[in-house]
């Protein structure tokens, strides 16, 4: 009977990928790691189990990659090593063998392709560093315009309140007047229904008469007076009339 180890194993692999459409060579190395779970299937099954998934693994990782572009191949380390280690086991079932991992370890382009490579992350660096640098002057002016608009709008409101706070002050000064007005002509008239109250208010306007006829004689060089001057009874009947 072969004898058989159900230890975990470690192989490694290394392939020459080449696709004529790229025109370019790569190497890549690779890790799996297998255990035998049916140790009849791998004594009888196979002549050489670890021979055989070792050429399996080979042409499984050969058949994913010529599926991508070397450009993909980098970016879809995840996906392939999956994709292989399901095809492994599917086949690899049958010899008592399962595959718990397989790693793409590195890919080594031709020195020509990795500079390429190289500077077209570099243009793709460039790139992005310039969208995000216009996206954040594109938001600078945004931001710059909202808030010359907010300013016109809180000015304006301002200016709004400002003309309705004046406007409330005239009205409420308009008002205080004419209760001014109102109370001091209500107490006019209370006094003149009092006794002595006509004679006061005579007295009162003949004073404002005078005293009207004392400023236009500051103010000008020439004047017109009543004739009867020489008659203050008769200037104040006249003043009441």
């Amino acid at each position: 009977m072969p004898r058989t180890t159900m230890e975990r194993s470690t192989l490694a692999l290394v392939l020459t990928r080449s696709r004529p459409t790229e025109r370019c060579n790569s190497t890549v190395r690779a890790c799996f790691h297998l255990q035998i779970v049916d140790p009849f299937l791998a004594s009888y099954g196979v002549e050489n189990p670890l021979f055989a998934v070792v050429q399996l693994a080979q042409t499984t990782m050969r058949s994913e990659l010529g599926k991508i572009t070397l450009d993909k191949t980098f970016e879809e380390r995840d996906t392939l090593n999956s994709n292989i280690v399901k095809s492994i086991n599917e086949a690899a079932t049958a010899w008592g063998l399962e595959c718990l991992r397989y790693e793409i370890r590195d890919i080594s382009p031709p020195a020509g392709v990795r500079a390429a490579m190289e500077m077209q992350a570099e243009a793709e660096r460039r790139k992005r560093a310039k969208i995000l640098e216009s996206e954040g002057q594109k938001q600078s002016t945004i931001n710059v315009s909202e808030g010359e608009k907010q300013m016109v709008i809180l000015a304006s409101e301002a200016s709004m309140k400002q003309r309705i706070n004046q406007a409330m002050g005239e009205a409420e000064a308009i008002l205080r007047t004419s209760e001014a007005t109102a109370t001091g002509l209500r107490t006019i008239a209370k006094s003149l229904n009092e006794k002595s109250g006509p004679d006061a208010a005579t007295l009162r306007v003949a004073d404002s008469y005078l005293q009207a006829f004392k400023a236009i004689a500051k103010e000008g060089n020439t004047m017109l007076l009543p004739a009867n001057m020489a008659d203050p009874a008769s200037m104040v009947a006249q003043a009441m009339s």
